[in-house]
This record gives C-alpha cells, structure tokens and sequence, in this order.
C-alpha cells in the first residue's frame, strides 16, 4: 500500500474516530451527569477504581501485547497464525481474571455492605467482563490493520451508550442492588461491543467488498484457531515480538493506572475521596479519549506500516522518511496547540465546569484543584502520545527490551512519587506524579527521535516550538480568564457566570485566529487530512 493512501486512510480513521466519539459520548456525559445525583461517593469510588482497575488490569495484561506484535509490519502475512496467536489472549484473560480476582477477593479492603452492597458479585461480574471482551480480539486487530474507518468508533461507541442507559434506568428504578446495577451495565457493554465485530464480519465476509478489496479471510470460520499442515500454530517471530511487548505493556500498565493500583493497594485515600477523584479524572482527561487516543493509535499503524522496524533512517525509503517526518512534525504541533489551549483555559473553568457537572458533590472541596491540574497533565499527555506512538512503531525486538528497563525503572519512581506527593497534598499528588511519569517518557521519546533524524535533513521535533506571537496570545488569555474566575465565578448568580463565560469566548477566539494566522503549515494539513472527507460530503 503506498505511503500517501496509509496516511489518507490513517487521517480518516483518526478523523472519524474523534467525530463520532464525541457524537455519542456527548450522550453518555449527560446521562452519567444525572446517574452522578443518585450514588454516593463511595459506590462511585468502588465501581470507578476498585472494579474498573480489576477490568483493565485484565484486558491490558492479557491483549496490549498481541495487539502491539500482530499490528506491526505488512497486512501482507499468514493471517491463519496471526489470528492463532490472538485467540491465546482468552486463556491468558482467564488466568488473570481469576488471579487477580482472587486478590481482589481476599487481599483488599472489602467495602462495608452496608453502604456498597454485593461486592463479591461486582468482582466476579467484572472479571468475566474482560474474558468476554478478549473473545472479540481477533475482530478487532484484523479491523485495524485493515483501516476499517468506523467500525472500531461504533461498536465502541454503541456498547457505551447501552452501558449508560441501562445504569440510569436500573439506579432510577433499584437503587438498592447497589454493584448488581454496574455488574449488568458492564456485561452488557462487553456483550455489545463483541456483537458489533461479530455481526459485522458475518455481513462482510465473502461480500463483494471483500472480493474487490482482496481481504485476507474468507470465511467465519477462519476467524476460529486452527492448525495449518506442516507449519508452526503460529508465527514465532510475532512470538518472540509480543513477548517482548508483553514485559513493557506490564509496566506501562503500572504506569497508566499507577494511581488506582497505590489508592487500591496501599489505602491512601477512603472511597468516598476516591470516587471524586475518579469523576474529575474522567472528566479531564474527555479530550484524551476523544481526540489524542483516536490520533495515537491510527497514527501508529501508519508509521507501523511507512517505515520498517528496526532500521535506520537512511537504509529506508527516503520517500517514506520525508513523508514520515512532515507528518510527525505536525501532529506534534497539533496535539501541542490542543493541549495548551486545554491547560490556559481549564485552570479558569475548572469550578464552573465541575458545579455544572455534579453540582457541590465535585465544585466543593478539591475537585477544582484536582481538575486545573489536570488540565496541565493533558498537555503531557498530548506530546507523549504522538511521541511514543512514533517511537514504539520503530523500535525492533531488542530496542523493545531495551526500553523495557527504561519503564522497570520509571514504574518503581513513580509509585514511590506516588505514595510521597498523596501524604503531602492529597490526591492531587496523583496528578503531579503522573506530570513527572510523563515528562520522563516524553524525554525519552525525544531522544529516540533525535537520534533517529540526526543523519537525515529532517526535523520533526520542531512541531514542539509553537509560534511567539501564539504563546503571547496564551499568556494574555490565561491572565484574562483568571482575573474573570475571581470576579465572577461562581458563586455571584448566573449573570456573573455568563459574562464569565463570555470572556473566554473571546479570548478563545482570539486564539484561534492567532493560530489560523500564524500555524498555516498546520492549517493545511488539518484541512487537506483530517476534514477533506467531510468537505467532500458538503460539495
């Protein structure tokens, strides 16, 4: 497949991706808004950490590998043992659910019945959860490697909205079940998510789309394990690369939920304070879900698939490279803009945003401090995931574990800064540890990068310098809408509010202006990559 059709169709996935999540997320925010007055904050504590990090615990340990090594190199391969090799995932989340639900069983505080009831249930229920989602893996990488546009963004977004329909009815009508209500709702999103592959491949297998599209699997039934005459059950070089990927996705599990396993493990913090922390998490990190997961993963298959792993920069094709390198230089300066615009007017809108949301239960106490700091961690997040993206798509088996020491030893440094910066400032230590996690693996990230471009004419990273007059438009617009928060928000009336408003429309808006102006590189990718299809249905 040629470079410019990858990254059409790469742009097209990321595009779509962030279009729809925000249609139908837009639908679970409001309905999770109104779930949020009939819970306290110890249930929503339990579900939201306790029970969610037993379920991605389980999934990422048991499918981040084989997704990493199956994803890698050509969709031109032994399909057969690429799809043996990820039906191992379903035995492997069977081991971890039932390990780790052990531990959740038996180790960990249990909740008091009385006010979260039926814990034991939540537990099992959510362990099968991941189980019953791993059946769907094989659906799901044959879908990404093959670019299918909206498929992953659908099923997704259709499982959650399920999810969050039956809770509201269920907390509405049976308040009481208490985790019976969650344990039903996260069944039902895996049930659905699954179906929507299945029923998906069913209808286009053997359709005259496959035909014309030459795709690699004919048949349902090719899509089970199955043994092929004289050859290994898999291919062992994608073996070896998932093992290798495996021992990273460990610690970089540690890593992403690091916060959830030191609240869990080691009681930092009681449910109650968890439950808030979670919903401000949940909310601060929207922009991440909708926009830089969309980006980081789409954008990974096309580096994946432009440049082969493991070499140097000038043993490939120099096309590719000059291709590679403009595209890294811009999605660099466009998840840079985003986040800082997140992070200059987050810190002013952080109160309002949260009394709007959850009303005193989220605006009283530390939630606004919780969520201005983590408008600051977005923009981390934003440069880290464009950043390793690029770097994980190039790094062959022994860079892999390589860099596995790199996170054994950022994993360890930031439980430690974890638990030190909680006792110090509560749970907005989390917040700042994670800024510290980040940091350290965006300069890392950086460095790989430079030595990779040193001995070619290119410069990617300079999409992390954003325009002077830009960053002074920042500067101003945060010093605007912070003296707007002091004046009149939030406890001034609604006209207060609105004015409050208003001024950050304004200094948004000049913003923007500021950056059709002065990032028209940017602008034209944005226009020619990521809107032309929806250009396209406009004319």
């Amino acid at each position: 497949m040629a470079a410019q059709e990858v990254l059409s169709q790469t742009t097209r996935l990321a595009s779509s991706s962030a279009a729809l999540q925000v249609l139908f997320r837009a639908v679970t925010f409001g309905l999770n808004a109104f779930t949020l007055r009939y819970l306290s904050r110890d249930l929503i504590g339990v579900v939201s950490v306790r029970l969610t990090l037993l379920y991605s615990t389980v999934v990422f340990l048991a499918r981040e590998a084989f997704r990493r090594a199956c994803l890698s190199g050509s969709t031109k391969r032994n399909w057969t043992k690429t799809i043996n090799l990820l039906w191992l995932t379903v035995p492997l989340g069977v081991f971890w659910s039932i390990f780790l639900g052990l531990v959740w069983l038996h180790l960990l505080e249990v909740p008091d019945p009385s006010v979260v009831p039926h814990y034991q249930a939540g537990v099992v229920a959510f362990g099968l959860s991941a189980v019953i989602e791993l059946l769907g893996e094989p659906f799901w990488v044959l879908a990404q490697a093959h670019l299918f546009v909206r498929l992953k963004v659908i099923a997704e977004s259709l499982s959650v909205v399920s999810k969050c329909i039956l809770t509201v009815i269920l907390v509405v009508l049976y308040p009481q079940w208490g985790l019976y209500i969650f344990s039903f709702a996260q069944l039902l999103y895996v049930s659905v998510l699954v179906m929507c592959y299945v029923i998906y491949f069913v209808m286009f297998l053997g359709s005259p789309e496959a035909t014309k599209k030459s795709f690699p699997v004919a048949r349902m039934k090719a899509l089970l394990p199955s043994l092929v005459e004289d050859e290994t059950f898999v291919n062992w070089k994608e073996a070896r690369l998932t093992w290798s990927f495996f021992k990273q996705s460990f610690l970089k599990q540690i890593l992403t939920e690091g916060e959830r396993y030191v609240m869990t493990f080691l009681n930092v913090l009681n449910f109650g304070d968890q439950g808030v922390y979670d919903i401000v998490n949940n909310l601060g990190s929207l922009v991440a879900r909708f926009i830089f997961l969309p980006i980081e993963e789409s954008f990974y298959v096309f580096f994946a698939k432009v440049l082969e792993r493991g070499k140097k920069v000038k043993d490939q094709k120099q096309d590719d490279v000059a291709m590679a390198a403009n595209v890294l230089e811009l999605l660099l300066k466009l998840v840079l803009l985003i986040g800082l615009t997140i992070t200059v007017f987050g810190y002013a809108y952080s109160q309002l945003a949260l009394d709007i949301y959850g009303g005193l239960m989220l605006s009283a106490g530390t939630g606004p401090d919780l969520l201005r700091c983590y408008s600051l961690y977005v923009l981390f997040l934003a440069i880290n995931g464009v950043t390793e993206c690029f770097t994980f798509a190039l790094m062959c088996k022994e860079e892999v574990d390589r860099y596995n020491f790199v996170m054994l030893a950022l994993s360890f440094t930031f439980l430690f800064i974890s638990y030190f910066l909680t006792h110090w400032h509560g749970s907005i230590g989390f917040i700042l540890a994670n800024c510290f996690n980040m940091g350290i693996r965006i300069a890392h990230s950086i460095h790989c990068i430079y030595d990779y471009f040193k001995e070619s004419t290119y410069r990617p990273l300079t999409g992390l310098l954003p325009s002077p007059i830009l960053v002074l438009v920042y500067i101003i617009s945060g010093v605007i809408t912070g003296f707007s928060e002091v004046f009149f928000c939030c406890d001034k009336g609604w006209m207060a509010r609105l004015i409050h408003i208003s001024m950050g429309a304004l200094c948004f808006a000049a913003t923007i202006i500021t950056v059709f102006c002065t990032e028209t590189k940017l602008i034209h990718f944005v226009r020619s990559q990521f809107l032309s299809q929806y250009m396209k249905k406009g004319t």
